[in-house]
């Protein structure tokens, strides 16, 4: 019976890895969370927008993508996922391009993170990205404010049921 096809969720019961980011209870401000869903109903992705500004745009996005999510694959300057969220967010539609980047050793506890800076085109956005040892990687953007050593001290691993659909 070929006309029958099984439909698959329009969004994905949640991640299967656990999400780097701030816990929520840490945060003082509004928080979301958001999953990429692929076709067949598995998670690509989470990115959680933290926002500062009352509601006024989210002052920091942080994406946690595995290993084969269509989102990792850029061409040559283009802007990450959540850099390109963070612009729709702050309803900025100005052009932005990636204009080089810089390898950085930062230290997260005792783990040693090889951190990858992105100068981009419009210079209030700060961008980082680093991949953690189970092939996630973790892409933080922020918005007219720099990211610093010290914000790495405060990623932690959210369990991915966090995130589960109930």
């Amino acid at each position: 019976m070929s006309f029958l096809r099984r439909r698959s969720a329009a969004t994905p019961a949640g991640p299967d890895f656990d999400v780097l980011a701030m816990d929520p209870g840490d945060w003082p401000g509004n928080l979301g969370a958001g999953l990429l869903p692929a076709p067949d109903g598995s998670c690509q992705g989470v990115f959680l927008r933290y926002d500062l500004f009352g509601g006024r745009g989210p002052a920091m996005i942080i994406g946690n993508l595995p290993e084969g999510s269509p989102a990792r694959d850029l061409a040559d300057a283009q802007i990450p996922f959540e850099v390109a969220q963070l612009l729709a967010a702050l309803e900025n539609d100005e052009p932005v391009e990636v204009l080089d980047t810089e390898d950085m050793p930062v230290m997260q506890g005792d783990n040693l993170l090889i951190v990858r800076r992105l100068k981009l085109s419009e210079s209030r956005i700060s961008c980082v990205q680093f991949d953690r040892s189970d092939n996630v990687l973790v892409t933080i953007a922020s918005w007219d404010r720099p990211i610093t050593d010290d914000l790495y001290a405060l990623l932690k691993p959210l369990p991915a049921e966090l995130f589960q659909q109930g």
